[in-house]
């Protein structure tokens, strides 16, 4: 059973999702302190937010069962993301949510601006009717110009060539020179993109090289009559620049609905001229508010349910979702991970993963980080999975490689774990049969065709007679029963894979590893049902 946490208010639509869903409970707990939320956190899997709840390092120090953050809406500069991502803690946002009704809003305010609808509004209920005070200018012919080309920012195209506008834009990850049937030309460089545009609005993401993107030298770069809209982050414009090109008349207006810090108190665009302010609205729309919510509870669930990942914030590389093939396989890498990882308890240096055939090889990079969680997580005191493997691979300074291969003759398709240590070398093959079953074909050039299961047990040994009965008679004098087992033989020595009906204990491995020679050493290995994970 997945238990939740909604930590900020969420529209209903979200929350009769959660009460509709089988396999999981929540709470709804809203204005928790630092120190609280802190608290409370571990005791959950999953955690619902939107804007208002800071997810800090403080938060995530103790993150408990807490596997996924889901933030209902696209900014996530409330989540500390290197802290969650080291905590293994998954982020997810809705960024399709509220396409529309951000854009939309970009456009209101644009009409604000020229019609100077806020001012004529403050003017005629004060009882004033000086229409030629409040003379505007129409957007039609106008030049758009666009920071940001995703989404939202080809919505605002869209709808600002309905207008009647000619629309440029600028966004360093487009490569191309036109969008929207060659209707928005791109432009390269961002000082004659500014230079160009009677109007210029922000959609771009925050990052550290688009804070204050719009400075006091990119504003000296725009006609002084032109106007900035901004309804994406406000730490991508320099508001002290900003109210000052404002209050001297070296642009003709600004429209801002976000801040820098918000609510915007001491902001100097408070008392600037020539602007129009909302109060992050962009997204406060009924049906935006009822779809992030959705939105973000569908991608909680679809995570903690079924273990689909979907627009993830802090994880590259990560399919969404994956066919039953690509999850055979998926599981097959955990399971030869969990194999090969107590042979190498003297310390890992380095893990390669090499997929042949098709079927493995278009997730070749998951598949690697998959067994790098399987080899690592015995050994580690951190919390280790999918989503901080590579942090934690870089920390302790672990190479991880992937490479895709053309199948090999023996099997069409498999997969190759090697693990390098401070002494020696380990690899482990595997496949997926057409039952869509793991097998193991081999274990550091042992071969064998083994189901890896249940409790196991890996006993390498000389290979001379009576060993086999030896290891069987310990085994009945205890009442364990051995339920399979492959044994592999080369070079004057042997491996024994060992499945076996109750796991064992640790006297009997004791007694075992006496038998030296001929016994060199043995292993548990415990590893969940495939019938009941995979069927």
């Amino acid at each position: 059973m997945a238990h939740v946490l909604v930590a900020d208010k969420i529209a209903e639509a979200g929350l009769e999702k959660l009460r509709a869903a089988s396999g999981v409970t929540f709470d709804v707990r809203h204005g928790l302190s630092t120190e609280e939320l802190a608290s409370a956190v571990g005791e959950y899997d999953g955690m619902l937010i939107r804007s208002a709840v800071k997810v800090t390092a403080e938060v995530l120090a103790n993150p408990g069962k807490l596997s996924v953050i889901a933030r209902a809406g696209v900014g996530v500069d409330n989540v500390d993301l290197d802290a969650a991502t080291a905590a293994g803690v998954l982020v997810l946002n809705t960024p399709d949510a509220n396409t529309l009704s951000t854009a939309e809003h970009a456009l209101a305010l644009m009409l604000a601006l020229h019609r100077n609808i806020p001012d004529a509004h403050a003017h005629i209920r004060g009882g004033g009717w000086d229409r030629n005070k409040y003379l505007g200018e129409q957007l039609a012919g106008k030049t758009l110009g666009i920071v940001g080309l995703g989404r939202i920012g080809r919505a605002v195209a869209a709808r600002a060539l309905a207008f009647e506008m000619r629309v440029i834009g600028f966004d360093p990850f487009v490569k191309d020179a036109t969008l929207l049937d060659g209707k928005v030309v791109m432009v390269k460089e961002l000082p004659a993109f500014l230079g160009q545009a009677d109007c210029v609005t922000l959609h771009a993401s925050l990052t550290d090289d688009t804070k204050h993107m719009i400075g006091a030298k990119e504003l000296a770069a725009m006609k002084p009559d032109a106007h900035l809209v901004n309804c994406a982050r406000g730490k991508l414009i320099d508001e002290i620049a900003l109210a000052e090109a404002l209050n001297e008349n070296r642009l003709g207006g600004a429209a801002i609905d976000v801040y820098e810090k918000e609510p915007p108190e001491g902001s100097p665009l408070l008392s600037a001229k020539n602007v129009v302010l909302t109060p992050h609205l962009a997204a406060s729309t009924a049906e935006a508010q009822s779809r992030v919510s959705s939105d973000a509870v569908d991608a909680l669930l679809a995570y903690l349910l079924h273990g689909e990942i979907s627009s993830a914030v802090n994880v590259s590389g990560l399919p969404s979702s994956l066919p039953p093939r690509d999850k055979a396989y998926l599981d097959l890498c955990g399971r030869m991970g969990t194999i090969i990882s107590p042979l190498c308890a003297g310390g890992v240096e380095g893990i390669s993963v090499s997929a042949f055939g098709d079927s493995p090889a278009g997730v070749a990079p998951t598949l690697s980080w998959q067994a790098t969680v399987a080899i690592l997580k015995p050994h580690v005191p951190d919390r280790l999975n999918l989503i901080n493997a590579a942090d934690q691979a870089r920390q302790r300074g672990i190479t991880v490689e992937h490479a895709a291969h053309s199948s090999r003759q023996h099997h069409a398709d498999s997969i190759l774990i090697k693990v390098e240590t401070k002494s020696e070398r380990h690899e482990i093959e595997g496949t997926v049969f057409a039952d869509e079953k793991p097998r193991v074909l081999s274990i550091d050039g042992y071969r064998m065709e083994l189901v890896p299961e249940g409790a196991m047990a890996l006993i390498f040994n000389d290979d001379q007679p009576g060993v086999i009965g030896l290891v069987g008679r310990h085994f009945g004098d205890l009442g364990i029963n051995i339920a399979d087992m492959a044994l592999s033989r080369r070079e004057g020595k042997a491996l024994m894979v060992l499945k076996l009906d109750a796991p064992m204990p640790a006297d009997l491995r004791t007694a075992l590893q006496s038998a030296s020679p001929p016994i060199h050493s043995i292993y548990n290995v415990s590893l969940p049902d495939v019938k009941s994970e995979n069927r």
